[in-house]
């Protein structure tokens, strides 16, 4: 059972990141999140082994067929990359 890790922050809609653990873009993302005091979960992906790993890379897949990282879920929007003004545009901010 994949276990997501939380960042507790206040408001906004639910957010939801797949990363990788070696990822400077997947750890800018975090970064970003925190200052904005923004409650999030994510999973490091690269730190899962077997069937675990394959269930979530397929879930992955679903919304971002390259499977690049980090892929972002905020509310229904997918946002691939560390993108600033798009997640502040997701976020309503």
């Amino acid at each position: 059972m994949v276990i997501y890790k939380n960042f507790k922050g206040g408001f906004m809609p639910p957010v939801k990141l797949y990363t990788l653990s070696t990822c400077s873009h997947c750890k800018n993302t975090k970064q970003f999140l925190n200052s904005l005091g923004v409650a999030y979960d994510y999973i490091d992906v690269d730190l899962l082994q077997g069937q675990e790993r394959t269930d979530i890379i397929e879930e992955v897949k679903k919304y971002n067929p390259n499977t690049s990282f980090p892929t972002i879920l905020i509310g229904n929007r997918i946002i691939v990359g560390f993108k600033e003004n798009e997640i502040r545009g997701a976020l309503g901010l």
